[in-house]
């Protein structure tokens, strides 16, 4: 009788593990769709008295986001700008994992330590990775969706590089630490942030500034997309192979570390633009070969190369 009722118990534990694993890629899958979108950032804290607060940043657009891929704990989201209903940019890509053990944890400038969670700890939740516009890494966390009165929500605080809105125009500080909260309804989703600009050095770190960010997600007709779908239609393979091979480095658990810049002054995104371009240009070359040049040029920007079985 004891047993059986064990199994019964289980059996019901099983049952409502899938319910919310079902209701969790609904939630994901709901990102999915042509947007309208406003990108709003205001800095609204600084413990120093002294700080120049720096000016509001506003911005919009439109993106295509949907599902690349998809596996039984697997969804990879790809995103695609639309500007001026004539031209599209590969943009970021987010990849959510189930119940993932192995996270690239951001730690400043251009590296990120392996960092390996225990299976309890993450049971249930869901790991969002995102990554920039060539497909190297940016930041990952993890959390459970949470599904309540009509609601959906995911949220996770993890430390980040700057966002391109303020590397190009600062250096005061080197990690924002992102408190992430994702809330998706019918019309779309909204991408709340309350960030904190952290200066890290070998004394630690310390706060520089805080900021509230919303990025808000407007559902609009799908054909207003219809360039983004054309366009990754004629990319995709050459990005799959990018992303593949990103994929074997990120795999062997082992950090990363990066330079900004190869001996001869070049920068790894525009060379892997460049790359990809010349793919398309240049006589057919099988995944194989295609992958051998994009690690070969990948290599290049390692730091400690050795330390990975990343040859060709």
């Amino acid at each position: 009788m004891k047993k059986l009722f064990t199994a019964i118990v289980l059996m019901g534990v099983s049952i409502l593990a899938n319910a919310q694993k079902s209701e969790d890629i609904k939630a994901i899958k709901g990102q999915c769709g042509c947007f309208d979108i406003k990108f709003s950032y205001a800095e609204t804290f600084a413990p120093e008295k002294s700080y120049q607060f720096h000016d509001r940043y506003v911005t919009g657009g439109r993106e295509w986001v949907f599902i690349d891929e998809e596996s039984k704990d697997k969804l990879v989201l790809m995103h695609l700008l639309v500007i001026n209903d004539t031209m599209v940019i590969k943009h970021w890509r987010e990849d959510w994992q189930y119940e993932n053990t192995d996270l690239l944890a951001f730690d400043k400038g251009m590296t990120w330590k392996a960092t390996q969670l225990p299976k309890n700890q993450v049971k249930g939740q869901w790991t969002q990775s995102v990554f920039e516009v060539n497909d190297m890494p940016r930041y990952e966390g993890t959390a459970s969706w949470i599904h309540k009165d009509g609601k959906h929500l995911w949220a996770n605080i993890t430390d980040a590089p700057l966002p391109r809105r303020e590397y190009t125009k600062r250096s005061d500080y080197q990690v924002l630490r992102r408190n992430n909260r994702i809330h998706v309804t019918p019309a779309g989703y909204l991408h709340e942030q309350d960030n904190d600009k952290v200066i890290r050095d070998a004394l630690g770190d310390k706060l520089l500034a805080q900021e509230k960010g919303l990025n808000d997600y407007q559902k609009v007709d799908d054909a207003k997309c219809k360039q983004a779908i054309d366009f990754w239609a004629k990319n995709r393979e050459y990005w799959v192979d990018v992303r593949a091979v990103w994929g074997q480095l990120i795999a062997q658990n082992k950090g990363l570390s990066l330079k900004a810049k190869s001996e001869d002054g070049k920068m790894l995104w525009k060379e892997l633009d460049d790359l990809v371009e010349g793919f398309k240009k240049k006589e057919a070359k099988s995944t194989a070969q295609r992958q051998t040049e994009i690690r070969s040029l990948i290599n290049k920007y390692l730091i400690n190369s050795d330390l990975y079985s990343f040859k060709n």
